[in-house]
């Protein structure tokens, strides 16, 4: 699913305004390589993420968003980073604020595919193997590797 409804239904009422909202990245490991699919809307490798419903945990999210996405089943093991995504304006214009909520989790079935149309190929990528990914993405992956650190986060004057 590309735009949940609840995004669609506040658009109708704000336009293209920014639109605070609260997303999931899930870092999956499965051995000595980490998930990563690229994105059917701009070509980009990333980590699998996606919007939290209302209602719904954090982390139950970026288990929906692993199975929807990529066809896989995790399990969510730690919070890794808490971080303000800066702002999104996409192609139609509308604007995004992101509050991105990074969870490592650890594969437990299913072969990974494009499962929804959000990405068009999927895989599994040893970490020597991180060339094509962006700078921010190869750090949520760096934060992620740890199975015991705590969160980070920015801030906290």
């Amino acid at each position: 699913m590309a735009t949940p409804e609840f995004v669609l239904a506040l658009r109708e009422k704000i336009g293209t305004a920014p639109l605070p909202l609260v997303g999931t990245t899930a870092v999956v490991f499965r051995d000595e390589k980490v998930l990563l699919g690229k994105r059917a809307d701009n070509g980009e490798w990333r980590c699998v993420s996606g919007i939290v419903d209302p209602g719904e945990e954090p982390a139950d999210a970026a288990a929906r968003e692993c199975l929807e996405e990529a066809g896989v089943v995790v399990r969510v093991e730690r919070l890794a980073l808490v971080h303000q995504v800066p702002r999104i304006t996409y192609a139609n214009g509308d604007q995004a604020d992101y509050l991105d909520l990074v969870f490592r989790c650890t594969w437990v079935s299913g072969d990974p595919h494009p499962a929804d149309g959000e990405l068009t190929e999927v895989g599994w990528f040893g970490l020597g193997e991180l060339g094509e990914l962006a700078p921010e993405q190869v750090r949520l992956v760096a934060l992620a590797i740890a199975e015991d650190d705590p969160a980070t986060f920015r801030g906290g004057r």
